[in-house]
């Protein structure tokens, strides 16, 4: 028997792990302070009144001889794939209903949708990145490149002519860098995409952070995406869903390479290796795209950016360079006075009693960087911003 070499070249402990066992250590040792974390990206409101309404309406309607479902479709409830497309439609992109597929998160996804390509791609990826997208591709034994975001241009790297790739990951508003891509910047890269003959794939999991009218908040906002990318979102941020699981993968039936449509594989693959996300859950997210779960989870993308101010206004004090925190829920900033990723964020944990996230841990880019999340508790945030500043 043998085992997939490519696990060996990964890490031992996935970024986030080890920061939590950081945390843990320090409060095993510290059991009567209080750490307040702007580490992790996961969000503290709950879900809202339309959407846990769906929720238990479906899950009575399980509960009933006359209503009850077993399987659905693996690519999702037609129901749930019309609301986002009409969804898409408010952004001024036609979809059809049978180009959306329902999944338990963009995470999976992103990971997932390599099955449908070759081993040994060349595989473009920014750096400093979520570690997603460079494990994932690890795993399948791809060769990764990478273009480089710096301080330099805000953390948006741009195409280089000198790599023809072959699939290309981008997420705007990013991850870790909270950095958006203006429809001029995202036009070149599917201009660069479409004379590769590459792919991209797109991670919009933050899209709904984007205030500015004029900045995309998806790929298809831009000419020619439709026959270069894949667009991959996730209701994590957008509506809370982090513990509910739900997301969604648009493959455009006009995305076609090597003779295939890679709706159709993206459909075969997931007919196979995916049951679907549960009745429940899809009626809730369903619940999201209404007027009223439209209105109650724009209350809870409202606060989260109002602690994104509250963090970027104490840095612009200090006078530290940072970017994101405007159409974004996250802070990316300069760590100060020399300090090393781990370095800073070991002078946090011990100084402030505030958690962050090392910008190393996403790359060799990430280095002399930090990451701050907006999706605390208000009180929390504002409390964690003070102690940062005793820091200076």
């Amino acid at each position: 028997m043998k085992i997939n070499q490519n696990y060996l070249s990964l890490n031992d402990s996935y970024l986030f792990s080890s920061i939590a066992q950081k945390v843990r250590d320090y409060k095993a040792a510290n059991p009567n302070k209080e750490v307040i974390s702007l580490g992790i990206g996961d969000v503290t409101r709950p879900l809202a009144a339309a959407v846990v309404q769906a929720i238990q309406e479906a899950a009575t309607e399980m509960g009933q001889k006359d209503t009850f479902r077993g399987y659905g479709e693996e690519q999702g409830y037609h129901f749930l794939r019309q609301a986002v497309a009409e969804y898409y439609a408010k952004k001024g992109v036609t979809l059809d209903a049978d180009e959306v597929f329902i999944s338990d998160g963009a995470k999976s996804d992103l990971a997932n949708v390599l099955d449908i390509f070759a081993g040994g791609q060349t595989v473009l990826i920014p750096n400093p990145v979520y570690p997603v997208y460079h494990d994932t591709n690890v795993m399948v034994g791809n060769r990764i490149v990478y273009t480089d975001g710096t301080e330099k241009n805000g953390f948006l790297p741009m195409p280089d002519p000198q790599i023809t790739p072959d699939i290309i990951y981008l997420c705007s508003p990013n991850n870790p860098t909270g950095a958006v891509y203006s429809k001029s910047q995202l036009q070149e890269w599917v201009n660069y995409a479409l004379k590769a003959g590459a792919v991209i794939l797109f991670d919009a999991a933050y899209e709904v952070f984007i205030r500015d009218k004029d900045l995309p908040s998806s790929i298809y906002q831009i000419n020619g995406a439709k026959e270069c990318a894949i667009e991959i979102c996730s209701l994590s941020k957008t509506a809370g869903f982090t513990g509910t699981r739900c997301g969604y993968t648009v493959v455009p039936k006009s995305l076609v390479r090597s003779g295939a449509q890679l709706n159709k594989l993206w459909l075969r693959r997931q007919t196979t290796k995916f049951n679907g996300v549960s009745y429940i859950i899809q009626k809730g997210a369903a619940a999201v795209f209404t007027q009223e779960g439209q209105a109650q989870t724009r209350s809870d993308i409202t606060y989260y950016a109002n602690n994104a101010a509250v963090i970027t206004k104490t840095l612009n004090k200090k006078g530290i360079w940072s970017t994101g925190g405007i159409n974004s829920p996250y802070v990316w900033f300069k760590c100060p006075d020399g300090y090393s990723s781990w370095q800073f964020f070991d002078k946090l944990l011990n100084e402030a009693n505030v958690v962050g996230t090392p910008g190393a841990g996403f790359g060799s880019g990430g280095e002399g960087f930090m990451r701050f999340t907006a999706f605390g508790n208000a009180e929390k945030t504002l409390q964690a911003m003070k102690n940062f500043e005793k820091l200076f």
